[in-house]
């Protein structure tokens, strides 16, 4: 079994910013492979199902950003799952907008949602899946907290239908073969 974590803040105020890109690709995911997405466990939204022949469970945290360690703890304990077997969904103000990469382990690079994850697991040994936002010109927070541009959004659109595409291939030939194809 593989746990996909898309990371982002709860509420319609937060649906389309870039720190909700996670979501979004959940949202992709969920949508291929017809998995409801409606039930709340875990201090998330929660779905189960199948990508190819691997049972998945996808998780959309309700806790905002800051605070996603406590719903990967929860499903990860719930389903005794090693820590190789999770991936990890989120943006990355440091990547040109649209941009991937992959890794395997690592630090939280500054981002909150994956401080929080290591903190409360206790490892950073598992699989990260960075999605480009672009860099602010500002203040971070609210560059994060706001919306993709309009021109941005025709880089966004393709780009998570790629990143679900990096997060299938990972659930089935695992990090390193999805880094050789995605990253750059």
């Amino acid at each position: 079994m593989k746990l996909i974590v898309g990371l982002g803040n709860p509420g319609t105020k937060y649906e389309f910013t870039r720190h909700n890109i996670g979501f979004r690709v959940i949202d992709e995911l969920a949508r291929r492979h017809a998995i409801s997405m409606d039930a709340e466990k875990f201090h998330a939204w929660f779905g189960s199902g199948m990508i190819g022949e691997e049972k998945v469970v996808l998780l959309k945290p309700t806790t905002f950003m800051n605070r996603s360690g406590s719903a990967v703890l929860a499903a990860g304990r719930f389903y005794r799952l090693e820590f190789a077997d999770l991936l990890v969904i989120t943006d990355d103000v440091a990547l040109e907008t649209g941009q991937l990469r992959m890794r395997a382990k690592g630090s939280s690079g500054g981002h909150n949602g994956l401080g929080d994850i290591i903190t409360r697991i206790g490892t950073d040994a598992f699989c990260r899946l960075r999605f480009g936002v672009g860099q602010p010109l500002g203040s971070q927070v609210d560059y994060v907290l706001g919306r993709f541009h309009e021109d941005e959004e025709a880089i966004v659109g393709p780009a998570i239908l790629k990143t679900a595409n990096a997060a299938q291939h990972w659930v089935g030939n695992g990090p390193s073969a999805t880094m050789n194809e995605f990253n750059g």
